[in-house]
């Protein structure tokens, strides 16, 4: 038999032994992943079983018993918060734990450049949030859906300006769209209103022209100039005759060129057919094409074409006859770049 004194040490170094593995479960690293942060996502009714086989799948924690014993003792198996969590190479049990107790989220940052369609813009939500794709394509596709924003399914997309948003994976759909309104609306001060106003253009429509301007180049010395011609061309009643518009009235964002087969589309987006601008925008314009427009300058130009050393500016004209001048010479050169490209030499 053990003597007391003997048991006693014995019991005392076995509670250190375990108090000390109940330390190095707890505040040790309990990963086993082995990026530097990794993240995952608790769907909205979520319950701790599943919550621990999403955290045992992801190698982000190592000792599920534990875990469970934890959220038992302090509640959290019947208070599982949902949204997305992100947690760094290294974390201990109990930082794991207190960020999923705490519901301390990390927001997903949506980022918005260009999108063309509605179904892009559904698409791009769907695929960053909680949100059901049906339901968010449903909401964007609906006139009676948009309307309670002040939308339609032409306009809907007049409401983003390409940036990058951090919104909770959680957001759901309604308030996700007014944070996109209160974006859109701090964008639009009363400076750009004013000059929105002093081209007689709403600013749905600033935004529409944009979308056109945006299409056309890619050269931002070129896109006030370009923006100018439009105008011009609206204030005199002259079609637009945007090639962009006929690709997006085909939905057919690939083609290179437009030939005089594709300018019978009809569709409201046909600005050949059609006098004035398409009833909303072509895609996402960004905000410094926006500018570009708002600031575009006073010009007599009606026309304009790439240069023909195809190096992305553009030759403006006032009159078809200098245009034509213009337009030929961009001819001959492409027919000069595609007959060295058929021959093997560019």
């Amino acid at each position: 038999m053990f003597a007391p004194k003997k048991t006693t040490r014995l019991i005392l170094l076995l509670l250190l032994i375990a108090a000390g593995y109940l330390a190095y479960v707890l505040l040790g690293s309990n990963t086993r992943f082995t990026d530097t942060k990794k993240a995952v996502y608790i769907p909205t009714g979520s319950n701790l079983p599943a919550v621990v086989d999403l955290l045992t799948q992801n190698n982000i924690i190592s000792n599920p018993g534990i875990f469970k014993m934890m959220a038992k003792i302090t509640g959290y198996n019947n208070k599982v918060k949902p949204g997305k969590y992100v947690f760094e190479n290294g974390s201990s049990l109990t930082t794991i734990f207190r960020t999923l107790q705490s519901g301390r989220q990390t927001a997903v940052n949506l980022v918005i450049t260009k999108l063309r369609t509605n179904d892009d813009l559904a698409l791009k939500i769907a695929s960053n949030f909680e949100c059901d794709t049906a339901e968010v394509l449903s909401f964007f596709n609906n006139n009676d859906s948009l309307k309670r924003y002040g939308l339609d399914t032409n306009t809907a997309m007049t409401m983003i300006v390409p940036n990058t948003y951090a919104i909770l994976w959680t957001t759901p759909l309604p308030k996700i769209i007014r944070r996109l309104q209160e974006e859109q609306q701090k964008f639009w001060t009363p400076q750009r209103e004013q000059k929105a106003a002093a081209l007689h253009l709403s600013y749905q429509q600033v935004y529409t022209l944009a979308s056109i301007v945006e299409e056309e180049t890619n050269i931002p010395a070129d896109k006030g100039k370009i923006a100018s011609v439009y105008i011009n061309r609206m204030a005199i009643g002259m079609p637009l005759g945007a090639d962009p518009t006929i690709k997006f009235a085909l939905k057919n964002f690939s083609l290179k060129r437009i030939y005089q087969k594709h300018l019978g589309v009809a569709s409201p987006y046909n600005t050949y057919l059609n006098r004035g601008l398409p009833p909303g925008p072509i895609c996402t314009p960004s905000v410094k094409t926006i500018d570009a427009v708002l600031d575009a300058p006073t010009t007599n130009y009606l026309y304009f074409v790439a240069k023909p050393n195809l190096d992305g500016y553009s030759n403006f004209a006032a009159t078809y006859t200098e245009h034509l001048k213009y337009a030929r010479a961009y001819q001959q050169a492409l027919d000069t770049l595609m007959a060295k490209k058929a021959e093997g030499r560019e």
